[in-house]
């Protein structure tokens, strides 16, 4: 009896350090990428992983990192950006997790003829699924395998990405098929 409670507890707290190092995974992508920290950026991914956001597909880790590192990203930072990702909704089945959660992109504004900035405009805002499984090297926790964003524009597809996070009482948590990958 005391086993089983102690196995219990140790697969709850697993569960839990898990869902944690993947929030902070998908908390540290906005902060990365307006940084312009390819690298760090570009490690999030597994080797294999995609990047698909509104029609623009990536896939792998030099993709994204050449996205980064693109004349149209670095305008963004140059400009002034912030990327920003709502608490996402995460389920861990085993060594594979999904993870839904809504994305915003803000830009500033011009800035005015005294030189103060007007603010920021939201450029986008998204819907977000990921496709994470535990990374080979335990130095890295997490890594996503699959990033799916589309506008949020009232499309199908767009609230059926959001609508995931409510399945099985959570994000669901599968091996990626035919349909998901690259």
């Amino acid at each position: 009896m005391a086993d089983d409670v102690l196995t219990d507890l140790l697969a709850r707290v697993r569960r839990l350090e898990d869902e944690r190092d993947i929030a902070r995974l998908i908390a540290s992508y906005g902060p990365l990428v307006d940084a312009g920290e390819a690298d760090a950026v570009s490690r999030l991914w597994a080797d294999d992983g995609v990047y698909d956001v509104e029609g623009w597909l990536m896939q792998g880790r030099a993709d994204v990192h050449a996205m980064v590192e693109s004349p149209q990203h670095q305008g963004l930072i140059g400009r002034g950006c912030v990327h920003f990702h709502s608490p996402a909704v995460i389920a861990v089945n085993g060594d594979l997790a999904s993870a839904v959660c809504e994305t915003i992109l803000l830009v500033r504004r011009d800035d005015s003829p005294d030189g103060h900035s007007r603010g920021f405009t939201v450029q986008r805002g998204g819907a977000t699924h990921f496709e994470l499984r535990r990374a080979d090297d335990s130095m890295h926790g997490w890594e996503v395998v699959r990033r799916t964003t589309r506008l949020l524009d009232g499309s199908a597809e767009s609230t059926e990405l959001l609508s995931r996070a409510r399945l099985s009482g959570g994000a669901t948590a599968r091996e990626p098929d035919a349909d998901h990958r690259a």
